[in-house]
């Protein structure tokens, strides 16, 4: 078939490589000019990490990756930890795969590498789209129009693919935004913990973790309460101010000032919350990734779930024609939208790996091999 992707994000570019290997023509679409190299880190549990295996970039994320021993939960102030979770060759023996910390553009990087030539076409912001019983027709906001056989919508958390299919969706403001950003370890003036910290407090966490396998790049990312006069799209890229950040964590462990004193800038965003959708797919459209089941960073599966949808989404489609989409993209729903839920609803808790959890249901699952439901 001839298969249209609407954003090349993780999902997306993961979507597109494992589709055009199946022997499908995959073209992917990007509203950006040029792919930026914004401060944040990423979580790859090894879920997350058996999918990029498929990819071939598994290897390559292992060289330059932070791979932690334990992964502590600690009080805000005292230390005191409240959980331990094994990682290092503990997890690797227990789930098939590592846990791997990484700045998200080595992440992108990496499975950018692996999408055939000439696939991405960036700079074509879409503008509708619409479908009959031939196909499905792309109109883009500099005028160009595109028709295929199906559409991926992997356009994220304002997809416009979403709005078309199910109508205009209001997310609620939680109440809470996150500040997050990377630097130099060499700023520290004191070395901390060289494991994966999440800092609990009464009513705002901290977590913070290396990005690089030389421990030479930091990374942290808050949830904080703001007023709900405060709002801004879901940027990445706004900047916050790091005084009001620091004063918000005023009185945590000396580690987190630590961290605090040496950051340069921070981001902010505000975090908001969705229910999950009650369909992700109409005819030869479907959805994938945030685009149909963002969730908060509480779990750090965001990427991990959109990992997974790409690597569904490919065995439902393998070998299938045009007019089997239909039947296919139903699933493809039937497989991926009860786990995406409940990790999108568990996440919104924001109490995972507190105290004591077993995550085996959510590290052991292996979207290359689990069965599919009909």
């Amino acid at each position: 078939m001839k298969i249209a992707i609407v954003g090349a994000g993780i999902g997306g570019l993961a979507a597109a490589t494992l589709l055009a290997r199946s022997g499908h023509e995959v073209t992917v679409y990007e509203q950006a000019a040029r792919f930026a190299r914004v401060g944040a880190g990423i979580q790859m549990a090894p879920n997350a990490v058996k999918v990029l295996r498929a990819l071939g970039v598994e290897a390559r994320l292992r060289k330059v990756a932070f791979t932690a021993d334990t992964a502590l939960g600690r009080e805000w102030d005292t230390g005191a930890v409240t959980n331990t979770l094994e990682l290092g060759r503990k997890v690797e023996e227990r789930y098939g795969a590592p846990y791997l910390y990484m700045h998200r553009a080595e992440l992108h990087g990496a499975i950018l590498s692996a999408v055939p030539p000439r696939t991405i076409n960036l700079g074509r912001k879409l503008a509708g789209i619409e479908q009959d019983a031939r196909g499905v027709t792309l109109a883009f906001v500099d005028g160009s129009r595109v028709t295929t056989d199906i559409a991926i919508g992997a356009d994220g958390v304002h997809s416009l693919v979403r709005e078309t299919l199910l109508g205009p969706e209001k997310p609620r403001f939680t109440g809470r935004v996150a500040y997050r950003t990377t630097f130099p370890a060499s700023r520290l003036a004191s070395p901390i913990t060289p494991v994966r910290t999440k800092w609990w407090g009464p009513d705002r966490h901290m977590v913070i973790y290396y990005v690089t396998a030389a421990r030479d790049e930091l990374y942290f990312v808050t949830s904080v309460p703001e007023s709900a006069e405060w709002m801004t799209p879901e940027s990445w890229s706004a900047k916050g101010d790091l005084e009001t950040l620091r004063a918000a964590y005023a009185g945590f462990h000396p580690e987190v000032q630590t961290v605090l004193t040496a950051c340069p800038e921070v981001y902010k965003w505000a975090l908001l919350d969705r229910d999950p959708l009650p369909r992700w797919f109409e005819g030869r459209i479907a959805l994938l990734g945030d685009a149909c089941h963002p969730m908060t960073p509480y779990m750090a599966q965001g990427a991990a779930s959109a990992l997974e949808d790409a690597a569904v989404l490919m065995r439902c489609l393998d070998g299938v024609e045009p007019d089997g989409a239909t039947e296919a993209f139903a699933v493809y729903e039937a497989t991926r939208k009860p786990r995406a839920s409940s990790i999108q609803t568990n996440s919104s808790e924001n109490t995972w790996l507190r105290g004591a959890t077993d995550p085996g249901w959510v590290y052991g699952y292996d979207a290359t091999t689990a069965p599919l439901n009909a």
